[in-house]
């Protein structure tokens, strides 16, 4: 299949196909014509890739763990031993990236509560 019906069955743009490609992430064949040839298997693959990516994945996490991950039913499995050591990492990071997040929030949340309760004037224009 061409990448237009890989995009439409998968619902993701060929731009971002193409991206995937250059990530290493698909790898279809080439016609002698230059068109990429996608297999219908893709379609699965390119949804493996929307998982990892939406469970926090870069792509560079993606394309050595895509390997090693089947799909059974809706849920990914690991297929390779030393994966779930590598997932765990993975979880470790995304976990200290929401620490912080949390850190910032609140910080930003002490300096909203310590606005004045009346609206603060704005500045008297600026004048030529």
């Amino acid at each position: 299949m061409r990448i237009g019906e890989l995009s439409r069955s998968s619902g993701v743009s060929p731009r971002l196909l193409r991206y995937y490609e250059e990530q290493g992430l698909l790898r279809p064949q080439r016609r002698p014509s230059g068109y990429r040839e996608y297999l219908s298997t893709d379609v699965a693959v390119v949804r493996r890739i929307r998982g990892l990516l939406a469970a926090g994945l870069s792509t560079a996490t993606i394309a050595s763990v895509l390997p090693c991950i089947r799909e059974d039913g809706e849920r990914l499995v690991p297929t390779c031993p030393d994966l779930v050591a590598q997932l765990r990492r993975e979880r470790e990071r995304i976990d200290q990236a929401i620490d912080e997040l949390t850190t910032s929030r609140q910080i930003l949340d002490s300096v909203i509560t310590a606005a004045p309760s009346t609206p603060v004037p704005a500045d008297p224009p600026l004048l030529p």
